[in-house]
């Protein structure tokens, strides 16, 4: 392969990460290897005929986080540039984010083929691989002529701001403290947050004591804070996930020799309980006729790391098209089902029987709001 001429620009980004995989390079292709020519082969093997499909952070993962290199635009970027206006939608993306995250990946492959330079390792860290290949064509795994996916996987994109309802003066969401196994008890929280927000916190947290907590008769000190994640009386499906996070770079562009991640991102970082998919996370403001699912649901930013890959993709997906199903046999619209709550609803109910008797269960099993510690749930 001749040296591609983007390749300087992005080889100061390159870089195995930590030396357990300079020491084993094939720790890199097989922990996305998707095809092994020989069954059974281990982890520390790569035999002629293996495919991987690559996905390294710090290979061919791309991290604009400025606003001159973002790669999905603010709205008032979108709104500066017209595409908020009748008739002037373009999509929302940054074109050069994109060509330029394409190059990236093409220029990791390079590195892999032919680098002997690490961003972080330093110089006697990489060796060449010359027996790599790039797969490329229609007939290749990608299907594709250069090699790369047909579209590019964006980690987390825009999303859905659910519908104002009591309790969520700001529309619908998920936050964080509904599935992470953080411990909001460290002083980290309690020396960051205001009193007021630490109090809510805690009430948030407090489980079947909440009411005790809002109205002062008990402390967040006293209180056994809750070890589960929130029970949703609406929900539509499971996953179970980490937060984690490929935080953006701070300094634009990305591959800006010394760049690091944003700082602080990392700090919400946790394993999770076993989380529910509410219905209301995919209902839309004001379209009463729409639903959303996949990665694109209402969940905040911290939350958007766990609730996107694909088990929980397929659980969403399926309880979508169920929900619409139903709406359109029993003439309702999706967010009748959950106008009323916490009160009862029968059609809401139907609808849950059907999911879970469909083999999309709205639950794990033993779920209730009085077993308030679910450690040993992984």
């Amino acid at each position: 392969y001749e040296i591609p001429a983007f390749y300087p620009q992005y080889s100061p980004f390159y870089s195995y990460d930590t030396d357990r995989y300079a020491k084993a390079p094939a720790l890199v292709f097989t922990y996305r290897r998707i095809l092994s020519a020989k069954p059974n082969t281990g982890f520390q093997t790569i035999n002629p005929g293996d495919i991987s499909m690559q996905n390294w952070q710090t290979g061919n993962d791309y991290g604009p986080g400025t606003e001159e290199d973002n790669t999905l635009y603010t709205r008032s970027q979108l709104e500066s540039l017209g595409q908020l206006a009748p008739g002037g939608w373009q999509g929302g993306y940054r074109i050069s984010a994109l060509r330029s995250g394409e190059e990236h990946a093409l220029g990791y492959f390079y590195w892999l083929f032919a680098g002997n330079t690490d961003a972080k390792l330093g110089p006697d860290a990489k060796k060449p691989q010359p027996n790599l290949r790039l797969l490329t064509g229609l007939t290749s795994p990608m299907g594709t002529v250069h090699g790369l996916s047909k579209f590019p996987y964006i980690r987390e994109g825009r999303r859905l701001v659910g519908r104002y309802a009591y309790g969520y003066p700001a529309g619908f969401t998920i936050d964080e403290i509904a599935i992470s196994r953080q411990n909001y008890r460290d002083p980290f929280y309690l020396e960051n947050l205001s009193q007021e927000t630490y109090r809510q916190l805690a009430a948030a947290m407090a489980g079947l004591r909440a009411i005790e907590v809002i109205r002062g008769s008990v402390t967040p000190a006293e209180l056994q804070w809750r070890e589960r994640s929130r029970i949703y009386p609406d929900s539509v499906g499971v996953g179970h996930y980490n937060i984690d996070f490929h935080p953006c770079l701070e300094q634009s562009p990305p591959e800006r020799p010394g760049n690091r991640e944003r700082p602080g991102e990392r700090q919400a970082a946790e394993s999770t309980y076993p989380f529910q998919i509410p219905l209301r996370s995919m209902i839309p403001p004001k379209l009463d006729n729409l639903l959303v699912t996949g990665k694109s649901i209402a969940v905040s930013h911290i939350s958007a790391a766990a609730y996107r890959v694909h088990s929980f993709e397929w659980s969403a997906g399926s309880a979508a098209g169920v929900t619409a199903a139903f709406a359109l046999e029993n003439k309702l619209l999706p967010y009748q089902l959950v106008e009323n709550l916490p009160r009862r609803s029968p059609a809401l109910e139907a609808l849950q029987k059907r999911l879970n008797d469909s083999g999309n269960p709205t639950a794990f099993p033993g779920t209730s709001i009085f077993n308030q510690n679910w450690q040993q749930w992984k």
